[in-house]
């Protein structure tokens, strides 16, 4: 019996919903991630280049899988308007195991869409 893939829970910060929108679908549209969450006006403070900055952005929250990590960095780079994007993830160590069986499924490169 194999190992079933590591979960992972990947985060990210765009500066607004036309960004986050257009950055879910592609990511879903090519299985790279089983689902996106949109959340907008985070306020994210933080240091660029030594000054202090503070604004609005838009938070993503996407479910993917260790196999798949590297494609939706990459994809990411491309997309994202930011010099250097925040990307960060998160290994998920539990959760309901249906839920978690449905990511490892909608992300399986073997799988048809």
């Amino acid at each position: 019996m194999s190992i079933p893939a590591q979960v992972l829970l990947v985060c990210s910060n765009v500066p607004d919903l036309e960004c986050a929108k257009k950055l879910a679908r592609h990511l879903l549209e090519r299985q790279l991630v089983a689902c996106v969450n949109i959340l907008p006006a985070v306020q994210s403070m933080y240091r660029w280049q030594g000054v202090l900055e503070e604004g609005s952005e838009v938070m993503l929250q996407m479910k993917t899988t260790q196999a798949r990590y590297a494609e939706v960095e990459a994809a990411i780079k491309i997309m994202h308007p930011y010099e250097v994007p925040e990307i960060i993830a998160f290994p998920v160590t539990e959760g309901a195991p249906a839920y978690l069986d449905w990511v490892r499924q909608e992300t399986d490169k073997d799988r048809n869409v």
